[in-house]
């Protein structure tokens, strides 16, 4: 069964409509290869021949129809994975961002039973009315309008029934053909499958937790208390589950409806200038972003003159130290110190395994210089990081997954300010960010502190230095110490060892039982058959039998 194990009713199900649209698109070998035909029952194998193999589309191209024919566990799965060139080819990412998360809402669907069921409630209590056709419908959940008995108007996200059970079906069937194309594909193994599913699996059973969403909410509007630039949705905690948000709904403009901004004398050139602000706040004062700020999810408040970020599902955040390290980055980027870029770069990065230093510092100086030779006002930030992006790809450089959230962000954001202002430049307003950063790096607040730092740890270390040489003499006098020393190589070198040798034993016994047959045969030893001494015979062809095994094998290893 090649270590898959026979999968549930649901996974089943599944595994059909994979199979289905495999074949469809011409990816049979993927089949073949992942073992995926073993878990399918032959009758369904007799009734889904090979379909049309649409063969005039490239690979990458039939990757993603797909990934959209397969459902939005798979869209969103090559959504999240769309700007991950450190895993995946340029041609397959390129296909990937074409995807769209196009979902039709739940027909007959009770939307009064469902919340009544999941609040444990009667809606007349709490609710005045609700509107049974969706605002909204997306692959996890869709959002209603409602409004409460005290005549405030809400959103209620709901997710989607049983969608839990469905993406944990698709993610064990995920998991399953990944590590088994890891297992039997020299080609697919590059890829990092399982490693992809597994990143996947964290991030949407993030975005399926409803009540951390509500945190994240609670965190952002905590973040910009007193900012009078940005509004954040009040949420209803008393009327909200792991499955159900009922949040203020929010009346304004998406900031991608340019017309309707102009038709009521809208500066939209201030609206992306306060809109990008906002953003790098979250990502360099507060290290806690939003991950998805695409132009649905960032209406202007024409009410209010404020913006307001919407679906808080999915939020990046960046560790202290992170934010450290990214401040230190941006520095020396900016001042071409190419050679202080490296260390920080492995500092960050989540894995590293650099083939040859001196063509990662010739790829950083030539996007460095390139951007140097650029007028400042035609810097864009987009193409600037998909080069970055190349070159952590091309010098084995695994960036952690909430810094990739963060690039696909920015260049969102640098996107929506473009529509907004096509004379838009982000630089400028990264410039007083930058200016903060370099006063704070070489303050003298935060040199004393880091110099204090360093002092406890050196007084730390001379308070515990006795103890630790008192230990190791200790060890050494016991004859207790041990050193683990390591030979690379020595195992594959024992492994090809024991392979001669035991084929030397096997040639030995091969010529000991000929010669011992042959003296047989000449003595004419009895039992006779035919003449032929019947033991000196077996000896030949057990002789014969063991040659032919040992030059099976040495030609099976391509050792001749």
């Amino acid at each position: 069964m090649l270590g898959i194990n026979l999968p549930k009713k649901r996974e089943l199900k599944r595994y059909n409509k994979l199979f289905s649209v495999l074949a469809k698109y011409g990816f049979e070998d993927v089949v073949a290869q992942s073992g995926l035909r073993k878990v399918l029952p032959a009758s369904y194998l007799k009734k889904h021949p090979n379909t049309d193999r649409n063969i005039s589309f490239s690979k990458f191209e039939r990757i993603r129809m797909v990934l959209e024919e397969l459902g939005p566990s798979y869209v969103k799965l090559g959504q999240i994975f769309s700007n991950r060139e450190d895993m995946l080819p340029p041609g397959l990412i390129k296909e990937l961002e074409k995807l769209q998360d196009h979902v039709p809402h739940l027909q007959n669907f009770d939307v009064q039973k469902a919340i009544e069921s999941e609040l444990n409630i009667k809606m007349e209590d709490h609710f005045r009315s609700i509107e049974l056709e969706p605002l909204a419908a997306a692959s996890l959940a869709q959002v209603h309008k409602a409004q409460l008995q005290n005549g405030e108007i809400v959103a209620l996200k709901i997710q989607r029934p049983n969608i839990t059970e469905t993406i944990e079906a698709d993610i064990a069937v995920m998991k399953q053909i990944a590590g088994s194309l890891e297992k039997h594909s020299i080609q697919a193994k590059a890829f990092q499958p399982m490693r992809i599913v597994e990143s996947f699996e964290q991030s949407i059973h993030e975005e399926l937790q409803f009540l951390k969403e509500i945190d994240h909410i609670e965190r952002f509007a905590h973040n910009f208390e007193g900012n009078g630039s940005i509004y954040v949705p009040k949420v209803y905690r008393e009327l909200s589950t792991d499955k159900l948000i009922c949040m203020e709904y929010i009346e304004g403009i998406k900031i991608s409806e340019i017309d309707r901004l102009k038709a009521l004398n809208i500066d939209c050139t201030t609206v992306a200038k306060v809109g990008v602000d906002l953003y790098l706040e979250q990502v360099l004062e507060h290290g806690f972003f939003h991950a998805d700020p695409h132009p649905g999810n960032l209406f202007v408040l024409t009410d209010r003159d404020q913006l307001c970020f919407l679906d808080f599902g999915m939020m990046g955040t960046l560790l202290p130290k992170d934010k450290e390290l990214l401040g230190d980055l941006l520095l020396h980027f900016t001042r071409k110190d190419i050679k202080k870029l490296i260390p920080i770069l492995e500092d960050i990065a989540e894995k590293t395994d650099i083939p040859d230093y001196k063509k990662l510092e010739q790829d950083l100086n030539a996007l460095v210089q390139g951007i140097s030779d650029t007028s400042i006002q035609n810097i864009k930030l987009g193409a600037t990081l998909t080069q970055f992006k190349s070159i952590l790809y091309g010098n084995n450089i695994i960036l952690p997954h909430n810094l990739y959230l963060l690039i696909r962000a920015l260049i969102i954001m640098e996107g929506v300010g473009l529509r907004l202002d096509p004379e838009f430049n982000i630089t400028d307003n990264l410039k007083p960010y930058m200016a903060k950063l370099t006063r704070k790096r070489f303050g003298l607040k935060r040199l004393f502190k880091k110099n204090l730092a360093r002092l406890q740890d050196f007084s730390t270390l001379v308070d515990s230095l006795p103890d630790d040489l008192n230990t190791i003499l200790k060890k050494i006098k016991d004859g207790k110490l041990v050193v683990v020393h390591e030979h690379k190589g020595l195992k594959e070198f024992q492994t090809a060892l024991s392979k001669a040798t035991n084929r030397l034993v096997f040639a030995v016994i091969i010529a000991a039982l000929s010669i011992g047959s042959s003296i047989l045969v000449i003595a004419k030893m009895p039992p006779l058959v035919n003449g032929v001494p019947l033991l000196g015979a077996i000896g030949f062809v057990l002789s014969a039998i063991l040659g032919f095994l040992v030059v099976i094998s040495i030609f099976k290893n391509n050792q001749f």
